[in-house]
């Protein structure tokens, strides 16, 4: 059974909350342009791949990858342990790549407003009927008792799934288009795949794991060139005979493992954490430090959004530098030492890292993401480790990681529940036109976003509670 650290269930709670939230907050120009993508501005919205920055949206996707890339030590310790080879940990990847592929497929198609152009209840309902469907597939009961009966309801939903995917219209009468899937998910299922073979072959060589990434590197910038080369012919590779398989995996997927293997080294750190029971004891706890050390973890995230998003570049970096010595003459007087110092180390030298690759690439850009945004993203992660970490230790703030981690316990489960359950219900009971009324103003045009996401989130925190996990 997986190990579970509230700290990084709270960073994917917080990773697909503000997904969520992003993504319901009302556009137009009710709302400033640090609430969007850097790239997508208001009030027309309209991706322009040359504006530099990030914002806290640009943060979303990546610090929902760092927390896979944590999760996978900490998931794969059992086959490790037991020294069961590498094709048991190959099946383990490719039987969740195929199942997030199949995932990003059916969620994509199953949308009201995909069915028809024109959705009517029946197409809601369809919608609907796609989320039970998702819950027979993805839920493993743990009662030995209906096994049995639970692998026969998983079979008949994935038919039903297969027959709603062969006869419904989709796209205006085009029908399934294996193109046209959820990219997000679709990146996350090749990252699983890639990600969870190349730690398990470097589990104990992390200088080679570090090493794969100049090579990548290599592969990417050798693509950019006009001339032929054998890396670029890698790079283009989606072909074998007349079978394309560019709908499933492209090379330029892997740049994500940028963010990915770092986070496998937060994996390792937290797993090692976890074995010494969360707790060196170095002498007694300096408590206020430690609110301290968060709020220096904090403050550095928020800092460097501000500058990257109104490009004072050189003044960040110097914040940035001076911010971080602070925080680790702060770590010496914690008596969980080794914990905050590592992530505090590999933070540091990430976030640094990024700062300076910002020239690079026009800026920082999450589309087309750049160097400088895996790198500052990453650091950025590991910093908020650090809150969550302490945030969890304390009375008070405790009871926000804790909301945080039950929604990152399950986020399959918050990832489709908006669009194949909430808005279903929305316009079956003809109250979806009050929820998109609401693109007046500043306030409530957060509100619709604010709202949306709570909903969302105590249907995905109902499921965890009963341990209705969807798992691949």
């Amino acid at each position: 059974m997986q190990q579970r650290n509230e700290s990084l269930d709270a960073l994917r709670g917080f990773a697909i909350l503000t997904m969520l939230l992003s993504g319901a907050i009302a556009y137009g120009n009710v709302l400033p342009a640090w609430m969007f993508h850097a790239q997508v501005p208001p009030p027309l919205h309209k991706f322009d791949p040359l504006i530099p920055g990030i914002t806290w949206v640009d943060l979303v996707f990546p610090f929902f990858l760092f927390s896979m890339g944590a999760a996978i030590p900490l998931s794969l310790k059992k086959q490790i342990e037991a020294k069961k080879g590498f094709l048991i940990v190959l099946w383990i990847a490719l039987k969740r790549f195929l199942l997030l592929a199949f995932f990003a497929l059916f969620t994509q198609h199953m949308k009201a407003w995909v069915i028809a152009e024109q959705p009517t209840a029946a197409d809601h309902l369809l919608s609907m009927l796609a989320f039970a469907l998702l819950f027979l597939q993805f839920y493993n009961s743990k009662n030995e008792k209906l096994k049995t009966v639970f692998l026969l309801m998983k079979f008949i939903a994935f038919s039903a799934a297969v027959f709603l995917l062969w006869k419904l219209p989709f796209w205006s009468g085009k029908g399934f288009d294996f193109y046209k899937s959820d990219i997000i998910i679709l990146v996350l299922a090749n990252m699983a795949l890639f990600g969870t073979i190349i730690y398990y072959v470097t589990s104990d060589k992390p200088l080679l794991r570090i090493g794969i990434l100049p090579f990548l590197m290599a592969v990417f910038l050798a693509a950019k060139e006009p001339t032929n080369s054998w890396a670029k012919e890698l790079f283009e590779f989606s072909a074998i005979g007349e079978w394309k398989f560019d709908w499933l995996y492209k090379f330029y997927f892997l740049k994500y493992l940028f963010i990915i293997i770092p986070g496998t080294f937060a994996g390792e750190i937290l797993l090692s954490n976890l074995k010494q029971n969360g707790l060196n004891t170095n002498g007694k706890t300096d408590t206020a430090t430690e609110n301290v050390l968060a709020l220096v973890s904090a403050v550095l995230l928020i800092l460097n959004l501000y500058g990257l998003f109104t490009r004072t570049l050189f003044l960040n970096v110097i914040v940035t530098a001076s911010f971080c010595m602070m925080a680790f003459y702060l770590v010496r007087r914690v008596a969980n030492t080794n914990l905050y110092k590592q992530l505090l180390h590999a933070g540091t030298y990430l976030l640094l890292l990024g700062l300076f690759f910002d020239s690079y690439e026009g800026g920082i850009k999450k589309d087309p993401s750049t160097y400088s945004y895996y790198f500052v993203t990453s650091g950025l992660a590991f910093f908020s480790l650090i809150t969550f970490s302490v945030m969890s230790k304390r009375r008070f703030f405790s009871s926000i990681t804790t909301y945080l981690s039950l929604n990152g316990k399950n986020p399959m489960v918050a990832y489709v529940a908006g669009n194949l359950l909430l808005l279903p219900l929305l316009q079956l009971t003809q109250t979806k036109q009050y929820w998109d009324a609401m693109n007046h103003n500043f306030f409530m045009g957060l509100m619709k976003g604010v709202l949306f996401t709570a909903v969302v989130s105590l249907i995905t925190i109902f499921f965890v509670k009963r341990n209705w996990f969807w798992k691949t």
